[in-house]
């Protein structure tokens, strides 16, 4: 681990790519503790603080904390988010849209990319009105109002706001991932969720300490911890290694010799983006129901309490959808088939083309399927130990995977930083002797 932050700060690239990231998370913390004008702070606090264990809790783990406290980032990353599922969907869907993407390179993800954007923007425009709507029509338990002086005025500045943050926080995202270190969206919910670790330890103390919990909830928590931990890391490194065999060649002059190397594909191809895009999904019909006024609009949003039947049942069923989906994304069985074929490899005991397909496929379904049931069990499991043994229902397997699963993506970028310069300055010292 010491070589590993000595080799960090000794390239001056990643030592400046490293500093980058930590402005951008110094700024995103900042914003954090701006509230919206309007707000009475006190009465929102009594007010969230009655709403804990309910939907608007974890939307507020995801956000940082900037939901309870109605901060210009509230909304955090979550439109980019939807609106990234949307576009997904839509380039499925539509022919051009598809054709945009695969075959028209740079320019093609360019567009995709400001399209997302447009979409984001509706998607923070919509949320955000709903939001100032709702507010200043609650109060605190004790009877004050959270917005003491409503109307237009309010409406106007809180949306405003609420959707100047959230592209701001997509800027930020976007620069982190072009001059920081790792991918900008997933890091900026990973330093929303570690930014409430501690006073979540705080608390948890707090609570062992006046005996709401007892040693034996709290042993049990942090074994549970441990042990949702140790499995994400293992299914998250997991892979299939196909092997794949090059037969010896010769083209004009030029004689290329034969090897044998694998493919390997991971158990969990999509890694946490399926947790993220189901949360984001759930998110929206609690959020709309909340602002509906009537007895089957309350009802139908009580039914998406994390703790439901309803909820974790949907929950488990897309995870599995986007789990699938994403790693159809990501991994081509077609493309990876036909590129075999075109440099003359095959699969030991399989013919190149069709054949070859089909083995893909069948593997990549048969290894999806484990990393799906993987993360539904993480993602649900976790929550009713944590209600059997009273713990917080901060500790989840959802925030467990979404920071080990960032974490550890960002650690093989950097390592693979590293590597590069490495191998360049050997390169470097060759050439110079």
């Amino acid at each position: 681990m010491i070589d590993y932050l000595r080799n960090l700060f000794t390239f001056e690239d990643l030592r400046r790519r490293l500093l980058y990231t930590l402005l951008m998370f110094a700024i995103y913390r900042l914003g954090s503790h701006i509230p919206i004008p309007g707000i009475d702070v006190q009465a929102l606090e009594d007010f969230f603080r009655s709403l804990q264990g309910t939907l608007f809790n974890l939307y507020d783990i995801f956000s940082g904390g900037n939901l309870s406290r109605m901060t210009v980032f509230a909304l955090g990353v979550m439109p980019y988010i939807s609106a990234s599922i949307m576009m997904q969907l839509l380039t499925v869907a539509i022919p051009e849209l598809h054709r945009l993407a695969k075959e028209e390179g740079e320019y093609g993800r360019y567009k995709i990319n400001e399209y997302t954007k447009y979409l984001t923007l509706f998607v923070a425009f919509v949320q955000s009105v709903g939001i100032a709507l709702w507010l200043q029509n609650q109060t605190s338990p004790r009877g004050f109002p959270v917005v003491p002086e409503g109307g237009f005025l309010f409406v106007f500045v809180a949306v405003l706001t609420l959707v100047s943050g959230t592209m701001f926080l997509v800027w930020i995202g976007e620069r982190i991932t072009e001059k920081g270190i790792g991918n900008g969206m997933s890091l900026l919910i990973f330093a929303g969720i570690v930014a409430r670790f501690p006073n979540a330890v705080v608390n948890l103390v707090e609570r062992l300490r006046t005996g709401d919990l007892t040693p034996f909830a709290v042993a049990g928590a942090v074994i549970m911890v441990i042990a949702v931990i140790i499995g994400i890391v293992y299914i998250h490194e997991a892979e299939r290694r196909i092997p794949v065999q090059y037969p010896r060649r010769v083209v004009g002059r030029q004689e290329f010799r034969g090897g044998s190397t694998y493919l390997p594909i991971k158990i969990n191809p999509a890694g946490v983006i399926p947790i993220i895009f189901a949360q984001s999904i759930l998110i929206i019909p609690s959020s709309v129901l909340a602002f509906i006024q009537h007895p089957i609009a309350q009802l139908l949003h009580d039914a998406f309490n994390p703790t439901s039947v309803l909820y974790n049942f949907l929950y488990v069923v897309f995870i599995v959808f986007f789990t699938y989906f994403y790693t159809a994304v990501l991994i081509n069985p077609v493309e990876v088939a036909d590129n075999l074929r075109r440099g003359g490899a095959f699969v030991p005991g399989v013919r190149p083309g069709l054949e070859t397909q089909r083995f893909l496929e069948q593997v990549i379904n048969r290894l999806v399927f484990v990393g799906a049931i993987f993360l539904s069990v993480v993602a649900i499991i976790p929550l009713f130990i944590s209600l059997w043994l009273n713990v917080p229902f901060y500790f989840g397997g959802t925030t467990a995977l979404i920071v080990v699963g960032v974490a550890l993506d960002t650690l093989k970028q950097v390592e693979a930083n590293i590597l590069t310069k490495k191998f360049k300055g050997m390169i470097r010292r060759r050439v110079a002797r």
